[in-house]
């Protein structure tokens, strides 16, 4: 980026990644301010960082009119379109906007980049794979997709060579970085509003892997072809891991031999073994690798234990997709292999609900009892036939024993209670993080599962303080 610069105005600060950058470029001394639709718990982080947050049109421009078009560089989201008045302002009065994987871009050319893409998996194992490496004793960045656990933020710094980044494959952005190394995770299609089908999805990867200058890890199941004459196809490497596998060149047994995790759930060993691969490809010692993964608590939002009795269990995760659905679910039988299953789903965008419809239906009708939220909007306008009512129905035809019903927002606190049957709390509570040991809880409670990508994270708090004042009233 051009040492001229002084200043960044990001449009839609408020998001993971976008937030991330902001704090760096804050820490590397630039003049940092932003705008957002809505406030929230990140943006008010970020202003007692001292970063400036306008939430309405009118107060950006205000803000903004002092700015020198020359030494500003504008960075919009993807959910910022070309029509968008804030954007067409800075178009028109001469700033410089490019898109935030643009500015992430300029990041990975000057540092050896650690990336992590995938459709599933990708936060958990950019925050395990810079814990390890911010442990070790050769230091790294991170630029990440959630909160991490340990650290409580979604960045770090340090004056290291090595960054890890999480590589999000919406909107192509990934295409945009330069990968040193980089772990696949799954290549399981996603984003068919972006790329048409199961092959445009496989195409993107393609793409994206001919990016990558030294080495890639892909799960073993998977795989990458470069674009021919790239750089890629002539000096990088590529390895496969799984968990167990005879052919894998990195598996739990000889990559996380005699390291034990807090959590140890499939997903979480898979994303571990991958982790630690590329650490040790970078030269990272096991010794240091097993102190990391051992000290690991975990990733907001990522399959996390919110509260936990004898009886009750309550976990927050971020899935959003048929497959990870379909591997959170598998966590909780796992945990707790008698469990009764309430699981409460908001379905993420009209596009991929009406794309994967069956794939929703056919893994949440394995709940006992399924409460749908309405589906989340986010970019989209809704499209004809697509609602949770529709997924309600079909999951209930997939399976009959499944009581598969559409709730509101507002609704859902009282219908869980209802669902439950009253609330019974057993000898203890906890409401604490994943990396409590929930396997400790009894093997036969009551799971209640709230899972998507959207803003039903905004309701496991108040759901938590119910069933808290529940089991407190039952004692």
């Amino acid at each position: 980026m051009h040492a001229d610069f002084q200043h960044i105005v990001f449009l839609g600060i408020g998001g993971i990644g976008m937030s991330a950058l902001a704090r760096y470029f804050r820490a590397q001394g630039l003049s940092i301010s932003g705008y957002d639709r809505t406030a929230t718990k990140l943006t008010a982080e970020l202003a007692e960082e001292n970063i400036t947050i306008a939430y309405d049109y009118e107060t950006l421009i205000a803000q903004s009119m002092a700015l020198p078009p020359l030494t500003t560089i504008v960075v919009r989201t993807a959910a910022i379109h070309d029509t968008d008045p804030v954007y067409r302002y800075f178009v028109e009065n001469g700033f410089r906007v490019m898109k935030r994987a643009e500015l992430l871009g300029e990041v990975t050319r000057s540092k050896n980049a650690l990336c992590v893409a995938g459709t599933h998996g990708k936060t958990t194992t950019t925050t395990m794979l810079a814990h390890i490496m911010h442990m070790s004793h050769l230091g790294g960045s991170a630029f990440l997709g959630g909160i991490s656990n340990n650290y409580h933020t979604n960045l770090l710094i340090d004056d290291s060579d090595y960054v890890a980044v999480e590589a999000d494959e919406y909107d192509r952005s990934f295409l945009h970085l330069r990968p040193y190394m980089s772990v696949i995770t799954s290549i399981d299609p996603d984003h068919l509003d972006i790329y048409g089908d199961a092959t445009g999805y496989q195409q993107g990867f393609d793409d994206y892997a001919s990016l990558v200058e030294k080495a890639i890890i892909v799960k073993e199941g998977y795989s990458v072809h470069f674009r021919a004459g790239s750089e890629a196809s002539k000096h990088c490497k590529v390895y496969t891991y799984a968990v167990e596998s005879d052919t894998a060149d990195f598996t739990a047994a000889n990559t996380l031999q005699d390291i034990h995790l807090q959590v140890p759930i499939r997903t979480n060993i898979e994303d571990a073994v991958a982790a630690a691969a590329i650490a040790r490809l970078n030269g990272v010692t096991h010794a240091e690798i097993k102190a990391a993964l051992e000290s690991f608590n975990g990733v907001e939002r990522r399959f996390e234990v919110k509260l936990k009795t004898d009886n009750l269990v309550l976990i927050d995760d971020y899935a959003h997709h048929p497959t990870e659905l379909q591997g959170s679910i598998d966590n909780v039988h796992e945990l707790f292999p008698h469990s009764r299953l309430i699981a409460v789903f908001q379905p993420h965008l009209y596009s991929r609900t009406r794309d994967f419809m069956r794939g929703f239906a056919e893994v949440l009708s394995r709940a006992d009892e399924l409460l749908l939220l309405p589906i989340y909007p986010a970019r989209e306008e809704p499209i004809e036939g697509v609602t949770s009512e529709a997924l309600s129905r079909l999951a209930a035809e997939r399976n009959p024993k499944c009581h598969a019903r559409v709730v509101e927002k507002k609704d859902l606190i009282g219908e869980i209670i209802t669902t439950l049957g009253g609330v019974a709390g057993g000898s203890s509570v906890t409401a604490t993080p994943q990396s409590s040991g929930c396997k400790d809880a009894g093997a036969s409670a009551t799971a209640v599962l709230m899972v998507g990508a959207g803003n039903i994270s905004d309701l496991v708090e108040p759901v938590k303080t119910a069933l808290v004042s529940q089991i407190a009233k039952t004692e």
